[in-house]
């Protein structure tokens, strides 16, 4: 059992001597005037660099989505038109289809209308599309990136070129009635 401490063990602070961890109340701390300089930049330097920050990386993700958005549509588009293409029963109307499908999926995907390409070959030359030939839809566009101003062709030089391909086969009875 431990024995109790006497009377005589405690220490008693003396107030003449100065104690160098507790600041005087009525001296002030070296410190002080610098931490008052100091007090509240943390928050205002999180807020800034945190801006800096931010604002870039969202103007990745929108130019990313954007150009994820272009190149969706130029694929689906390059589908689309190679199988309205090879079911049409005739070069008309498989003209008409395909400018039909490229309209709409210009206006479903935001695609500015002069800048979507359209070409369409075959293997072997010849006329395209004919029978039992392997076609090859090609869209091409350009994605202009956001916030870039149209002054001295800046839009022009920030495009992204976007181009999808899809091969359909056209059935050996294309064409005849």
């Amino acid at each position: 059992m431990p024995r109790p401490r006497a009377s005589t063990d405690r220490t008693v602070p003396n107030p003449t001597v100065p104690n160098p961890t507790v600041p005087h109340p009525t001296v002030p701390h070296p410190t002080d005037a610098a931490a008052d300089a100091e007090r509240g930049s943390a928050a205002l330097e999180f807020i800034l660099v945190g801006l800096l920050l931010l604002v870039p990386i969202v103007y990745l993700i929108v130019s990313l989505g954007m150009i994820q958005e272009q190149s969706l549509g130029a694929e689906s588009g390059a589908r689309h038109i190679a199988r309205a293409v090879a079911t049409a029963p005739d070069a008309d109307t498989a003209r008409a289809r395909a400018e039909a499908v490229l309209q709409s999926i210009t206006r479903e995907y935001g695609m500015a209308p002069g800048t979507v390409g359209l070409s369409i070959s075959c293997g072997g030359g010849g006329d395209c599309p004919r029978a039992g030939a392997t076609m090859v839809v090609t869209v091409r566009t350009r994605v202009t990136l956001p916030l870039v101003p149209p002054v001295l062709g800046l839009d022009r030089m920030a495009s992204i070129p976007v181009e999808a391909s899809a091969p359909q086969r056209v059935s050996q009875y294309w064409g005849t009635p």
